[in-house]
């Protein structure tokens, strides 16, 4: 394992720039970080506040960020972990960063009269659009009921697919776009559905809770946190607590448990020549790690 960053306030959703750069949120710090994939130097890219979170690259070249809003942080000894919604928060959002010039658009930050509350991960599909999954929030007494949408890259559509989901953290595609897999993160469940077509899904009949088909429930206190597909179509959660990526196959149940020094292990992208490289965000840690991986990720959809 290579610490390739270190320093960094709680990172999340790496993924690698049109120009081969690696990009990564700190949410703590409420910015887009760019990171040298040879040296290791950091730059800030953005500055959207809030707390951004999953981030992918779309169509036209930009940065598209999942902002929940922001966390309250608590310290436990030498690390800072985020918890309740914070107070002056006012909602989560979709936004829009371009890479070249740093500026932030908001895209979405409601569906029809429904306010977006934690967005956090995200996926582009080979039509341009993407799907999120909006965590929602939670506070010393309640907490909100999270789902799963799709929207338009320009702007122009948002559409709420499932809901409610129990706290839905990680979404992917298929290498070959037909099925969505999500995690949640309290229930460390995994789940997927058939894609009939842009923000349409295929539906299991009750008890499933919500059309999902279950792949995967772990019998250990390991919460889920985002993932990545492989390109053979096994998903890499990263886990949380143990501290680790659960590799887990698209017929059920679990391949491996690669394991990593921190309990905040949340989330991976893949790249390199061969797509043999991962990248993996260890969070209280403040690090971002490069590791060889035994199988090749999928080429990015954009």
């Amino acid at each position: 394992m290579k610490i390739l960053a270190e320093g960094l306030e709680f990172p999340e959703g790496p993924v690698v720039a049109p120009d081969g750069a690696l990009l990564v949120v700190e949410i703590r710090r409420g910015t887009l970080t760019r990171i040298d994939p040879r040296t290791g130097t950091t730059s800030v890219v953005a500055r959207p506040g809030g707390g951004p979170n999953g981030a992918a690259i779309g169509p036209d070249g930009a940065c598209y960020v999942c902002n929940n809003g922001g966390f309250h942080w608590q310290r436990h000894g030498d690390i800072q972990v985020p918890t309740f919604q914070p107070s002056g928060y006012t909602g989560g959002r979709i936004e829009r960063i371009d890479l070249d010039t740093g500026r932030v658009d908001i895209l979405y930050d409601r569906v029809g009269e429904h306010h977006l509350r934690g967005p956090n991960d995200i996926v582009f599909d080979a039509h341009g659009g993407f799907w999120f999954t909006d965590l929602g929030k939670s506070r010393p007494r309640d907490l909100d009921r999270g789902g799963i949408y799709y929207a338009r890259a320009d702007g122009s559509s948002i559409t709420e697919v499932v809901h409610p989901v129990s706290r839905p953290n990680g979404i992917g595609l298929s290498p070959d776009g037909g099925t969505l897999y999500v995690a949640e993160t309290e229930t460390g469940r995994l789940w997927a559905w058939p894609i009939l077509g842009p923000g349409e899904l295929a539906r299991e009949p009750f008890p499933s809770p919500h059309g999902g088909r279950l792949l995967y429930s772990t019998d250990r206190y390991r919460l889920f946190d985002s993932l990545a597909v492989e390109a053979g179509g096994n998903i890499c959660v990263a886990t949380l607590m143990e501290g680790g990526i659960s590799v887990c196959s698209p017929r059920g149940g679990l391949v491996e448990f690669v394991p990593f020094d921190d309990p905040y292990t949340t989330n991976l992208c893949f790249g390199g020549a061969d797509m043999r490289t991962a990248w993996i965000t260890l969070s209280s840690r403040g690090q971002l790690v490069e590791v060889p991986w035994p199988r090749p990720g999928p080429r990015p959809a954009h």
